[in-house]
């Protein structure tokens, strides 16, 4: 009979034969197998009894009693292909078990996906180097903003933009809101309804946009956009990233969106701008309930606005120079 054995086992055979063999003693037989000489005279009794497959663990070749039944298998692995395709294994197995009810772990759901080839791990991707920017102390203190363009509704809806705000300490969706193009009056319209809700933060951080910078050669141009002097005029700083990689908050928060957003929109049947910006305020509590950290100084550094609204309308009316 052929017997599995581990090199564990392949060494304690060996050991055990030379005590057979009168080559050692019980007490150096223990000393290199690091187990008492009790533990020794046990094995050496087995050994002489039944041979070697005394020495092999006896749940070799069966069944886990842990083991999860294949019909499960099976139920889970068609419905991530037909109802959940391109659902990464940790969303794929927060819908299988809130929304179906199945009852197993993350890992087990991974491993089945991969061997499914509906899964490929982070190990065997192509790695893209980046320098990401640190993180700041306090929440308020710097927030990241940025237009990602997709095809956010996957056809059902024409491809557009969404508008980030992600604050640098913590990694919290601040706000989210769909719109047709990246426009300053979009973005106008998302910062006002920022600081309505959260107060105003010391600063922004964005890439060299034609809605935050006047992209002139000229040295001698020092003009400003209407986005700039909205903010201004409300005390809030702007700050220049020189590559998507300096905003590797945001940047990363994209890829997280594009990938779950896309997803959740899916499964709600959302089809159109107007349908998401009223869902997206509960996507961003279960976002934010999941991915923010807490910041490392407790200190929230939003400045309440002082403004009437008739003085915020007349800071977000667009002017002509």
């Amino acid at each position: 009979m052929l017997v599995s054995m581990s090199d564990k086992e392949l060494k304690r055979l060996s050991v055990l034969q030379k005590i057979c063999d009168q080559r050692i003693t019980q007490s150096q037989a223990a000393q290199l197998l690091h187990i008492s000489e009790r533990q020794i005279r046990r094995l050496l009794q087995k050994y002489k009894a039944q041979g070697p497959a005394a020495l092999a663990h006896a749940g070799r070749g069966q069944i886990s009693n842990s083991k999860l039944p294949e019909e499960l298998r099976l139920k889970c692995l068609n419905i991530v292909s037909d109802q959940l395709h391109g659902f990464g294994p940790t969303l794929a197995h927060e819908k299988l078990t809130t929304v179906h009810g199945f009852d197993l772990s993350v890992e087990t759901l991974r491993s089945w996906m991969i061997a499914a080839d509906l899964w490929m791990p982070q190990s065997k991707r192509l790695k893209r180097p980046y320098q990401p920017r640190y993180n700041r102390d306090c929440f308020g203190e710097l927030i990241q903003i940025d237009g990602s363009h997709h095809d956010w509704f996957e056809g059902r809806a024409a491809k557009c933009c969404l508008l980030v705000f992600i604050d640098a300490a913590t990694g919290k969706l601040q706000h989210l809101r769909f719109c047709e193009s990246e426009s300053t009056f979009d973005y106008m319209i998302s910062t006002r309804l920022y600081v309505e809700q959260h107060g105003k933060p010391l600063a922004f951080y964005s890439d060299k946009h034609s809605v935050f910078r006047v992209n002139q050669s000229s040295k001698k141009d020092t003009k400003i956009t209407q986005f700039g002097r909205v903010l201004s005029t409300l005390n809030i700083d702007i700050i220049f990233a020189n590559s998507p990689q300096a905003k590797g908050r945001v940047e990363c928060a994209n890829r997280t969106l594009q990938d779950r957003l896309i997803k959740e929109m899916r499964l709600k049947g959302i089809c159109s701008i107007e349908q998401a910006n009223v869902w997206l305020p509960c996507f961003i509590e279960q976002f934010n309930q999941k991915f923010a950290k807490m910041a490392f100084n407790p200190k929230n550094l939003h400045r309440p606005i002082t403004e009437t609204a008739e003085e915020l309308d007349d800071i977000f009316t667009w002017r002509e120079p």
